[in-house]
């Protein structure tokens, strides 16, 4: 096929080398025009993807029009706080019947939408929209080391078109219909990461780490049931499976942003020595948002926004989430 990847960063030279070793015809899309021109000449970005090298074959360029002329499929790869300005950019250019893909994993910080909401309002149609998300580092994708993801569209049609165009033999697709399960899988899961790295940066040990992201696990589910999804997704790939990559990883820009913030740097420090995006930072904002909108309790969430965004100690958090109430493990209410 004809693929546009919309998005110059790791994630987007990753799947752009996956796919074009796929077979796939590739465009890819970089705002930056200094950018685009830089990774164009040098086929390398060394900074945030050192050592792996896009193929001659796969056009850059820094043109919407350009990137998705002919297109038969649209990659999103863009942080969650510019996916908007990128879809009503790519909008006008469209290529007619073409669908697309997310591979950006966030909500919205002012409307707290998930990115395929997004997207539906722009192109309309849902059925040409589907998400790929899962335990998917682009470090090792781009190195060929064996990842399974999940490809989720309410339409089961375009799950088996995208499971196709993306699988591989180190890249396993699965597909699922839960798109809303899939999307706050990948982007909870950002939340409960911070939370570790913050855990890892107090030297607090695995026991911490294993009560944060179980219980984080229950938090993740019992807001994404509260807004339609599928209880058994969160207990799949796109649930724990990405919780427990971003929780434990060292290339998961959340854990070590919540590393910093344990070790005692603020929040602007930290963000000022990270070269990514940490997506969990404005997740944050948006699920406490939305648990406050369902009455849903996410007790870890909360504190991590609280530690975040009001001056909370970390170590004072860790004091708040051991006060709480004893109850039993499972809330007969959720499962």
């Amino acid at each position: 096929m004809k693929l546009s990847v919309l998005g110059g960063g790791s994630w987007g030279i990753a799947l752009s080398t996956h796919l074009h070793r796929a077979g796939h015809n590739i465009r890819l899309w970089e705002f930056d025009p200094a950018k685009a021109e830089s990774l164009k000449q040098t086929r390398e970005n060394k900074v945030i993807l050192p050592g792996i090298l896009l193929h001659a074959d796969i056009l850059v360029t820094s043109r919407m029009e350009e990137a998705l002329e002919g297109g038969e499929g649209v990659v999103l790869v863009v942080p969650s706080h510019v996916a908007r300005p990128t879809i009503q950019k790519a909008v006008t250019a469209w290529p007619k019947g073409a669908w697309v893909a997310c591979a950006t994993k966030g909500l919205e910080e002012q409307s707290h939408l998930r990115m395929s909401e997004v997207l539906k309002e722009y192109l309309k149609d849902e059925n040409l929209i589907s998400v790929v998300s899962g335990p998917s580092h682009a470090e090792e994708v781009s190195r060929k080391m064996p990842t399974t993801v999940v490809a989720a569209s309410t339409n089961p049609a375009l799950s088996k078109t995208v499971q196709g165009v993306f699988h591989s033999d180190y890249f396993r697709v699965y597909t699922s219909t839960d798109l809303a399960g899939v999307e706050l899988g990948g982007s909870l899961k950002n939340v409960i990461a911070v939370a570790a790295g913050i855990s890892d940066g107090l030297g607090l040990g695995d026991n911490s780490k294993a009560a944060l992201m179980t219980r984080g696990l229950h938090e993740i589910t019992r807001l994404g049931l509260a807004y339609g999804a599928q209880p058994q997704t969160f207990a799949g790939l796109a649930g724990m499976g990405d919780l427990i990559v971003t929780c434990c990883s060292r290339h998961s820009r959340n854990r070590l942003l919540g590393e910093k913030i344990g070790k005692g740097a603020t929040l602007k420090q930290a963000l000022s020595e990270m070269v990514m995006v940490a997506e969990g930072v404005k997740s944050s904002h948006a699920a406490v948002d939305l648990a406050k909108k369902a009455k849903v309790e996410v007790p870890i969430t909360e504190e991590v926004y609280q530690v975040l965004f009001k001056n909370k100690s970390a170590k004072e958090a860790v004091k708040s989430l051991m006060a709480r109430a004893a109850r039993a493990e499972q809330d007969p209410n959720v499962w």
